[in-house]
């Protein structure tokens, strides 16, 4: 059996230019590279662990600043009508008053799901919602207002009817109505406007 060594040399004395460079070129290598010398094991594979994910240690956990819970979006009043009067509201609140004959008033139970299903747009809007299904209470509600069956009323801050709705309207048509009253234009222009 040839050596590279010997298989180089053989190579280099042959005429081609081709075979010269490639002799020159085993040459060139070390020993160890031709498989001659001591041989030395592999390295040991290296093994690479992942760090754990940064956490604070439970001292600087404590000491860090508590962010503030978001604060709690405000409420609208629900009120039946015998307990609130339009002067009690007047320069302070809309009002939306919804009047049925009984609470088993199908279009009664439909608005007031609408109303209660997204209250925040009403708060936001300084809105008492009011509600009167008992025609022979006689409240000072229905007496102004005289409606009939059921009725959605939309009254501004100033005390005007600004709306009246035979039927249920959903939540996005309220706050429409009541964003195009001038109290409410002028409320955005100083505060801008609500969610």
């Amino acid at each position: 059996m040839m050596t590279p060594i010997a298989s180089a040399l053989r190579l280099f004395r042959s005429k081609s230019p081709r075979s010269a460079a490639l002799a020159a070129l085993v040459l060139a290598l070390p020993p160890a590279a031709l498989g001659m010398g001591a041989s030395a094991p592999p390295p040991p594979p290296v093994r690479v662990e992942r760090a754990a994910p940064a956490r604070p240690a439970p001292q600087a956990e404590a000491r860090m600043p508590q962010a503030a819970p978001p604060a709690a979006r405000p409420q609208p009043a629900y009120l039946l009508a015998r307990e609130v009067t339009p002067e009690q509201l007047l320069y302070r609140s809309r009002a939306v008053v919804i009047f049925a004959d009984t609470p088993a008033d199908p279009a009664f139970a439909v608005q007031m799901a609408a109303l209660h299903g997204q209250a925040g747009p009403l708060a936001d809007r300084d809105v008492v919602v009011i509600s009167d299904t008992d025609p022979a209470e006689r409240s000072v509600w229905r007496q102004r207002l005289a409606p009939q069956g059921f009725s959605l009323v939309i009254i501004d801050k100033d005390g005007q009817v600004k709306q009246r709705k035979p039927q249920p309207r959903d939540m996005r048509e309220i706050i429409r109505i009541i964003d195009t009253f001038p109290s409410r234009l002028e409320e955005i222009a100083r505060r801008g406007p609500a969610p």
